[in-house]
């Protein structure tokens, strides 16, 4: 079995946004508390993983954050953090920025026109404000995340150009990962106004690779997406999404074989491998 590089550690499930897409976690009113939540961080260095991903929601609406944070760079791991960007603050980045060695924002348009259908009003001006901010701290890697649905389809290419314009500004090493919007979620979602075909996605990434970019675009198919990802849930527990459900394996705490547990799953392990090594520090992304 391949080995696991980066665990999602879903920290809460509160969020500032209401994303029509979204497959994240929902309404976990009680997420385990600081001490568990420190001794998950340890268990996913004590199994060999190299990166963990601190996520929601937004993380950076659970207050204790911080010292997870602190805590998975002391254990040697590599820390990302996926946030809304809109509780991005310098105060935070300085306190806690020479532990964080990647920081994701979601881009949903490259104005507030095309960005407000999908995100609330003023997400787009937040996300920008994001990028001002981290180009004071260099040595945090950015990405920028957009899930490609009806709704933004067509302006792609205009977030590529946009991002061209920001690299001039930022010092920070930028990569752009584009992902088709996978018909998963925990609430019940419409995605026929939402999901672009397969055909229309590859359609999109060609155009886009035609026209060339200064950057490594990451581009994340339905296939690509599916049986991907190791999760722990805000409540403590492994999850492991497999087409359209959440499958859940209990309190990750409690696995003491966390390799046996996987090969009774769905979870693509080779797949994962090959994707997560695609980032990391001193590495090629």
């Amino acid at each position: 079995m391949a080995e696991v590089v980066t665990v999602d550690f879903h920290v809460t499930s509160e969020c500032n946004q209401e994303c029509p897409y979204c497959w994240g976690p929902q309404n976990f009113e009680h997420p385990v508390d600081t001490e568990t939540a420190l001794a998950i961080v340890r268990k996913i260095a004590a199994i060999g993983a190299k990166r963990v991903v601190f996520t929601g929601g937004d993380p950076l609406l659970r207050p204790d954050i911080g010292s997870l944070i602190e805590c998975a760079s002391s254990e040697g791991l590599e820390v990302a953090l996926s946030t809304t960007g809109d509780e991005l603050t310098r105060d935070f980045l300085v306190e806690f920025g020479p532990s964080i060695d990647l920081i994701s924002l979601p881009l949903d348009g490259a104005s507030e026109e095309v960005s407000s259908r999908t995100k609330k009003e003023g997400h787009f001006d937040a996300i920008i404000r994001a990028l001002g901010l981290l180009a004071e701290f260099p040595e945090i890697d950015v990405k920028i995340a957009t899930p490609v649905t009806q709704k933004n389809v067509d302006d792609i290419p205009a977030i590529v150009s946009l991002l061209e314009r920001k690299q001039s500004e930022l010092p920070n090493r930028l990569f752009y990962n584009v992902f088709q919007a996978f018909p998963r979620a925990m609430a019940e979602v419409d995605w026929s106004e939402l999901v672009v075909s397969d055909g229309d996605f590859e359609e999109l990434r060609i155009r886009v690779e035609d026209s060339g970019h200064p950057f490594r675009i990451n581009w994340l198919s339905h296939e690509t997406l599916d049986r991907l990802y190791l999760m722990v849930f805000p409540d403590g527990t492994l999850t492991v999404p497999s087409g359209p459900d959440f499958l859940n394996y209990g309190p990750f705490l409690e696995i003491e074989d966390l390799r046996a547990a996987l090969e009774r799953t769905d979870f693509d392990a080779p797949k994962h491998e090959r994707h997560s090594k695609g980032w990391g520090k001193g590495g090629s992304k």
